[in-house]
């Protein structure tokens, strides 16, 4: 990104420089001058008629078996998309007409120009528009939903779609022209589900390319493919860019170099992607399994990369080492611990609801998904896994083979609740029964590298989840490009579970996917069991203030009294402004009491009682300056939520918070906490 919406440019590129080591200067000063050849033509991007060998095609496909009504719905969806209307994040439906302008904006309109991408500033709305939804509609997703459609039926729509929107897209879309190009990750994603779709439509066999016009199509799109996986190799995602951009690219490339290794270069390309996604795949999850950008929605948008490349790989017979398997089996478990029994998952960090392949027709749980993919590639039965997704059976079957070697021990397989390197502990009880308890500690790092883009200042902050309900919960992300005080909030300490001092955040933001000074979070006293949870720990961002202060958390849960206690002090020489803030999921009956506050749901009933010294208590829901009680369940999307908010003007006595948690029919009997009738 060049800049960052809301900031002058000047101090933004200031702050950029500020996160980047001497190395990183000069790989930027490199990729300038790429950039300037490439403009001026002295680069080659497509080399026209050096075809070499033919692409590959694992065996014809046949339909896979669909459950009872997948198909209507698979179909449904093909007509739509025939009849121009595509789906983009999280169901957000437009009408981008049976031949798409692809380089046009579906939400606003804004048409981009076709010029050297490498002089498009993509946050220029006047210019593009809202970039993230060009390149949403340009990842292809829907076309690949014809290539199942085209197996499904013999009705010859589908194909004849398929064919017109890809020639449209090839003439509209020439190498490095164009908003599309802007963009390695993208690419990178564009090239995976062509692979996907080569592969439905039966590859060269296919009777997309029947006749003049279909081997032209034929050709133009080898070219294509050719331009991507050069691009890729010259503008990797390098040092604190490395993230799942990196991973997305490098997938990208191995699974298009394996699908046509048709060029003296492809040879090259794959090599260089296979060593580069086994060497991410060891730097960006911890050894206990968790994604170190601290967004578990790029925890599943990595590991859907990285699953995708491995089967490809295992497919062509170039199979990635067990290690790799090993790392992704302790991600699928570390997702498969965090999640309660009703499938939520804390939505920690940043989201933007994107994926990597999106093969099931009603799959808009992409982390069920990422778990149907682990219990069919390590041959385990999980527990708390749901019935296998169709888009997973669908990638397997794009993608077929036998099972890869993972070496993964079966105590891997198991869910745990300590993950203190990757940043999470896990409190609760009876994990996995209709009366689970299950909250959830981050003590981890503010993010990734050197400008950690998708952390969020959440250093201590906990969500809970009741018998499968929400609680306690992260708010989200809700845009990244909507103004900056909402970027600002859903980001910031305010939107978590956890204190603010001074009303600063805890850590200090450089622009929307930057952070100048980040807090650190340290474990001083480490539980030894969910059930019997002690914790105490503390982290440094309010070290910077004229009068430092540190903020120590101490946290216990007993679960023969379904009571979770937290303990929030500062340490200061002075007074400051402590604020607590706790996020309560939309839905649930909130009514302050004298000592804290009632909490209905449909399935459990809490009380919090609040003690300390000048405090003041109070419900906040859906304010608007400054932001404060939102609530973001899918991208471009909020509602107002509770917050509770406690507020003291004295560091010196702690603000403690005694949550009892009670049932009423389900499961256990507890002694039911006082509520609203």
């Amino acid at each position: 990104m060049r800049s960052s919406i809301g900031m002058p440019r000047a101090l933004w590129l200031l702050n950029r420089l500020r996160c980047m080591r001497p190395a990183e200067v000069a790989y930027r000063l490199r990729q300038a001058g790429i950039n300037l050849l490439e403009k001026r033509g002295w680069l080659d991007t497509v080399n026209g008629g050096a075809i070499q060998a033919s692409p590959r095609q694992p065996g014809v496909l046949k339909l896979l078996p669909l459950a009872d009504g997948e198909r209507d719905a698979l179909l449904l969806a093909a007509d739509r998309i025939c009849a121009g209307h595509v789906t983009l994040f999280a169901g957000r439906s437009f009408n981008v007409g049976a031949l798409p302008e692809w380089n046009r904006d579906p939400a606003s309109g804004i048409l981009g120009p076709a010029v050297y991408a490498g002089g498009i500033d993509v946050l220029d709305h006047a210019l593009v528009g809202d970039i993230k939804y060009v390149w949403e509609l340009n990842r292809h997703l829907h076309l690949v939903r014809l290539a199942q459609a085209s197996l499904a039926s013999v009705d010859p729509v589908y194909l004849r779609t398929l064919a017109a929107q890809l020639r449209g897209w090839l003439d509209q879309c020439p190498p490095l022209r164009g908003p599309n190009w802007t963009s390695g990750l993208e690419i990178g994603i564009r090239l995976l589900n062509w692979s996907l779709l080569w592969q439905l439509i039966q590859g060269d066999a296919s009777a997309l390319f029947a006749g003049a016009s279909g081997q032209r199509l034929r050709t133009d799109w080898l070219h294509s493919i050719q331009a991507h996986c050069r691009h890729i190799e010259r503008h990797l995602s390098r040092h604190s860019s490395a993230n799942n951009h990196l991973i997305g690219e490098l997938a990208g490339l191995f699974v298009g170099a394996a699908t046509w290794p048709c060029w003296s270069a492809s040879k090259r390309w794959r090599a260089l992607a296979a060593a580069g996604l086994e060497d991410e795949a060891v730097r960006q999850y911890s050894r206990d399994g968790v994604n170190r950008e601290q967004a578990f929605s790029y925890h599943v948008f990595s590991a859907e990369f990285l699953f995708a490349a491995g089967l490809a790989g295992h497919a062509w017979g170039q199979p990635f080492s067990s290690r790799y398997w090993q790392i992704l089996g302790r991600a699928v478990r570390f997702l498969r611990s965090v999640r309660d029994i009703e499938g939520h998952v804390p939505m920690i960090g940043d989201a933007d609801d994107g994926a990597a392949f999106r093969l099931g027709v009603d799959d808009d749980d992409r982390a069920a998904q990422l778990l149907a993919l682990g219990a069919a590639v390590f041959d385990t039965v999980l527990d708390n896994s749901p019935p296998g997704s169709a888009g997973a059976r669908w990638l397997l079957h794009a993608l077929p083979g036998a099972r890869p070697a993972t070496g993964c021990a079966a105590s891997e397989s198991a869910p745990g609740w300590a993950f203190s390197e990757g940043g999470y502990l896990l409190f609760g009880s009876r994990f996995g029964a209709p009366d689970e308890i299950k909250g959830m500690l981050d003590c981890g790092p503010l993010g990734y590298l050197g400008i950690a883009a998708h952390g969020h200042a959440d250093a201590l902050a906990i969500t809970l989840s009741v018998a499968g309900e929400e609680c306690l919960v992260d708010p989200g992300t809700y845009s990244y490009w909507q103004e900056q005080k909402w970027r600002d909030y859903f980001r910031g300490t305010s939107a978590h579970n956890t204190v603010r001092i001074d009303g600063l955040d805890q850590s200090v933001s450089g622009g929307r996917f930057m952070w100048l000074k980040k807090a650190a979070a340290s474990i001083e006293r480490m539980p030894l069991a969910p059930g019997q949870f002690d914790f105490c720990g503390s982290h440094d961002g309010y070290l910077r203030l004229p009068d430092p202060a540190r903020h120590r958390r101490r946290v216990r849960f007993d679960e023969a009294s379904s009571t979770l206690v937290v303990i929030d002090e500062v340490a200061a020489r002075g007074e400051h402004r402590l604020e607590q803030f706790w996020h309560f999921a939309p839905g649930l009956a909130l009514s302050l009491a004298g000592d804290g506050l009632h909490v209905r749901g449909r399935r459990f009933a809490l009380h919090i009682e609040v003690s300390g010294v000048n405090l003041v208590l109070e419900l906040v829901s859906g304010c608007e300056n400054p932001p404060l009680g939102w609530y973001s369940r899918s991208y471009e999307s909020k509602q107002a939520c509770d917050v509770f908010r406690i507020t003291s003007l004295s560091g010196a006595v702690p603000v403690e918070c005694r949550f009892t948690i009670s049932f009423a029919g389900h499961g256990r009997q507890l002694q039911h906490a006082p509520g609203p009738t």
